[in-house]
């Protein structure tokens, strides 16, 4: 199995690939054309990426199988076209969440004691310890977060270290959801509550901050709407992506309310590693920024690379992908094929013969052999319902052919 890693990638990630029989071809430089251009020479199995964007033309350049994301955030990668390929997309959730919860953190903080402004002035040859001595401090204050998931419970949990409150919401998480459930203290010192809405959050925080992925459902979610309800001098802290803010109306909402914003993602961010860059947002006094470097720390990395190689190694010997991002959660199918037969060569490409003769797509296909591999049961989903003349061909047809039912599947 070939595997073309065109991002940076951990040393012990390329050894883990090459201990399990890979052959690696690393190119952290490759983007764009000569991307595609390394896909169509190496014909590679899996493309391994962070950054970098992976488009249709260059699934069509060679023979991808598999597009890991070296990462939680995947979309960078044209997913739709990946699966109209039958390209299997992959990422490692979960395995940033300590390093970005660390930056969320330090960024609140850097906000609260204005700690960037300190080592300007100090770099700068001024010192001015009545002006910066002016800081409010985080106990007693009421985080809220928007979303909860590995990030935003690994913000929570540090949070509550530091005396915070903690106000939530999630699309998966019920209003009212007590704090034993989320493992989290309820306290006097760190009070948890669960609430319906992120407007609700933010009507209610000194400090908002965003943990939620990238998807249709949250482009935009944090509104203009969202953005009115903070109270004047709240702190805004984005370590997810950019798109799940509008940044036009967060950059409004700084200018009229005073808002502190600490942001790691930016529009148009650049896909090299070193470039030029300009935002607005970056020429406001009480805007901080960084890099993009929520995960970037070796210990995140390292987890990501061994995911990255768990997730190749299970590809390359059972077929199977952890963490697929792509596979239907539900098929077309309207109706399910069960049939007993004798566990013999041919059985079950006579029922496909005859399915396909019937112009019957098939969904999904599970074959189950019983202990002494004597005899099995083929769950078959199709798309639409079998003629009784159809399901006769398919029970006389075949001598090894036991016996047919037809299950109507509902929802």
């Amino acid at each position: 199995m070939v595997v073309l890693v065109a991002d940076a990638f951990e040393q012990s990630g390329i050894d883990g690939l090459k201990a399990a029989g890979c052959e690696v071809v690393h190119d952290p430089a490759l983007d764009g054309e000569t991307l595609a251009a390394a896909l169509r020479h190496t014909r590679a199995d899996v493309l391994v990426v962070r950054s970098t964007k992976v488009t249709a033309p260059m699934m069509d350049a060679g023979a991808l199988a598999l597009v890991v994301r070296a990462g939680a955030g995947y979309n960078t990668i044209d997913v739709g076209a990946a699966s109209a390929r039958g390209i299997y997309v992959s990422n490692c959730p979960g395995r940033n969440a300590v390093a970005v919860a660390e930056l969320t953190l330090g960024l609140i903080l850097a906000l609260d004691r204005r700690i960037p402004d300190n080592v300007a002035a100090l770099r700068a040859g001024k010192w001015d310890k009545k002006t910066f001595s002016k800081a409010a401090g985080l106990k007693g204050k009421t985080l809220g977060l928007v979303g909860f998931g590995a990030i935003g419970r690994e913000v929570a949990q540090r949070a509550q270290a530091c005396g915070l409150h903690l106000l939530i919401w999630s699309r998966s998480l019920a209003p009212a959801t007590d704090a034993v459930t989320l493992g989290l203290e309820n306290d006097a010192d760190s009070h948890v509550t669960v609430v319906a809405s992120p407007g609700e959050v933010a009507a209610g925080c000194d400090i908002l901050s965003i943990h939620v992925a990238l998807g249709p459902e949250t482009r935009g979610l944090v509104d203009a709407a969202v953005l009115a309800r903070l109270r004047r001098g709240a702190f805004v802290v984005n370590t997810a992506r950019a798109e799940v803010v509008d940044y036009d109306a967060l950059e409004a909402a700084i200018r009229e309310k005073g808002l502190r914003v600490a942001l790691d993602v930016f529009r148009d961010e650049p896909s090299a590693g070193t470039a030029e860059y300009r935002d607005p947002l970056l020429e406001l006094p009480n805007v901080y920024g960084t890099h993009h470097i929520g995960a970037s720390t070796e210990q995140a990395q390292e987890a990501i690379a061994a995911e990255t190689v768990r997730i190749i190694t299970t590809f390359k010997q059972s077929g199977k992908v952890p963490n697929c991002v792509n596979l239907a959660t539900r098929t077309p199918a309207t109706h399910m094929l069960v049939v007993r037969h004798r566990d013999k060569p041919g059985v079950l490409a006579h029922v496909f013969d005859q399915l396909r003769a019937a112009a019957i797509n098939v969904q999904e296909t599970e074959n189950v052999i019983f202990a002494g591999a004597e005899a099995a049961v083929a769950r078959i989903n199709l798309d639409r319902r079998p003629s009784d003349a159809v399901l006769a061909l398919i029970t006389s047809g075949n001598e090894h052919v036991l016996s047919v039912q037809l299950v109507e599947l509902i929802g």
